[in-house]
């Protein structure tokens, strides 16, 4: 497979810029991986395509406002992705600049933060933030919420709300599990009252869910890791839907690549640690049923898991279709819910 093979035109006027005015509000394409049939709706109508019996598996995870703009102790702009906090003082960092701050230099972040570069764990930097205010304090008071590169505007008070689902709670991610974000209280209640169950994991999503590939050929990329849980009450859930006969439907494909780590031994099992799955066409899955995700961007390892799920020439001519209906994309856009190709599940193995 190469890199191209996922390739799509997507006029920029359809990258969302701002959420939809409510929660809930974004339309729905549904994709049936079977017949490539595809049907425009709206996200209230997502319900109506679960029963009763199915498992909804959501991500809990809490976007933190990691991002910061400073300069260098030594003159120069600087701005400071937070990746992955390692303790109350000390992160790994996305750092951009003009030149690349040595080990032992200084930066000088917002709110006059001393900020010390310890060294470097491959791409990313080890800082350590002075004083006795742990990170977790100092980006809640000074930093900014990490929109993603393709929104073109700074962050605002209202991302800080709708740049996170309402059901987020393990702080951790510097970037949202958008297929979250499009469920309000409401709605949640109103899938419980149907008779849909509700699970949870935590996938703390980074910074490099927006890297493009830097390599034409796909079997070549390695994909970044991220940390995740899938704690034994989740598994329990999934194996008493199975054992009735009803669905394990994913919310995004953060909670995919969760539950395919947590089987990827042959079973599923609680699991915490880091993942590096790359899932792409010729992928069988364990766990996962049916898949709600927003549009991803275009060579993306994203769209390729989805590729994987739904089938490519079946995903590709639904990505098609949703640009001539003029659907919103990305973080703060429409929503799609897939079933899988016939050939794409591991079926009685499961």
């Amino acid at each position: 497979m190469r890199r191209s093979d996922f390739y799509y035109d997507l006029p920029s006027d359809l990258i969302a810029q701002s959420p939809a005015e409510q929660r809930g509000m974004s339309r729905l394409l549904r994709v049936d991986g079977a017949s490539g049939q595809c049907e425009d709706l709206s996200f209230a109508d997502f319900p109506t395509q679960l029963s009763a019996g199915d498992l909804l598996v959501l991500n809990d995870t809490r976007v933190f406002p990691a991002r910061f703009w400073g300069r260098k102790a030594s003159g120069g702009r600087v701005e400071v992705l937070l990746e992955r906090v390692l303790d109350n003082h000390r992160v790994l960092a996305q750092v951009r600049a003009s030149k690349s701050p040595k080990a032992g230099s200084h930066l000088v972040l917002e709110g006059d933060l001393d900020v010390r570069v310890e060294g470097r764990q491959e791409d990313l930097f080890v800082l350590h933030f002075a004083g006795e205010e742990t990170v977790w304090d100092l980006a809640e008071r000074h930093g900014h919420i990490p929109l993603p590169p393709y929104i073109d505007r700074p962050d605002a008070d209202l991302d800080r709300s709708r740049y996170q689902t309402v059901f987020a709670r393990e702080a951790g991610a510097v970037a949202a599990p958008t297929a979250g974000l499009h469920f309000d209280e409401a709605m949640l209640d109103r899938l419980r009252a149907s008779g849909v169950d509700v699970a949870f994991v935590t996938l703390h999503v980074g910074a490099g869910t927006f890297q493009p590939l830097r390599v034409d050929d796909v079997a070549a990329h390695v994909m970044h890791a991220e940390w995740l849980r899938v704690p034994p009450q989740t598994c329990a859930a999934i194996d008493e839907t199975k054992a009735r006969g009803g669905r394990v439907v994913a919310v995004g494909t953060t909670v995919v690549r969760a539950l395919e780590t947590a089987a990827a031994a042959g079973r599923l099992a609680p699991f915490e640690g880091d993942t590096q799955l790359f899932i792409t066409p010729g992928y069988r899955f364990r766990v996962v049923d049916a898949l709600l995700t927003n549009f991803h961007l275009p060579e993306s390892t994203l769209l390729m898991l989805v590729c994987a799920f739904a089938g490519r020439e079946i995903v590709l001519r639904a990505y098609a279709h949703a640009v001539a209906a003029r659907y919103r994309f990305f973080s703060y856009g429409d929503a799609m819910l897939l079933t899988p190709a016939p050939d794409a599940c591991l079926g009685s193995e499961r």
